[in-house]
């Protein structure tokens, strides 16, 4: 994440770190809502994040998983990196938009430990299609 003065609204500082990712525009990922220690992100389906039989890519189900992870994070501790991440898919992820939710679990001066849950949104509502979990390390502002 690049380098931020943090506001005193989450919501501000997590929309304004996603406005300078590159790869975040690409994916058309907006923050929905954000928190001291929990965070929202959302993103429209479209065909190129698909894979072949048009589910969302399991690449895009983790980067969403560690993007929210992530900025949930930043809301306590400022810029982090990921040391390590799971993510448990329990189903073809098919809607319309994706949902992720995450929350710190424990923060540390040296580790974050967090968690998150995927949603897809069709026709039918929101539907659980992955989980993980992140351990992610602050990191000095480069000066």
């Amino acid at each position: 994440m690049a380098d931020h003065p943090a506001p005193s609204d989450p919501l501000t500082l997590l929309r304004d770190i996603n406005a300078t990712a590159a790869f975040n525009r690409w994916c058309g990922i907006e923050v929905l809502s954000a928190g001291v220690g929990h965070a929202e992100i959302e993103m429209p389906w479209r065909e190129e994040v698909g894979q072949y039989s048009s589910f969302l890519h399991a690449g895009l189900v983790g980067a969403l998983i560690d993007t929210a992870c992530g900025f949930a994070a930043a809301t306590m501790v400022g810029r982090v990196l990921a040391s390590h991440f799971s993510v448990n898919c329990l189903r073809p992820a098919v809607g319309h938009r994706f949902i992720a939710r995450a929350r710190v679990v424990k923060p540390g001066r040296t580790q974050v430990f967090t968690a998150c849950e995927l949603f897809a949104v069709g026709d039918e509502g929101e539907q659980l299609v992955a989980t993980g979990e992140t351990l992610l390390t602050p990191v000095e502002p480069r000066g």
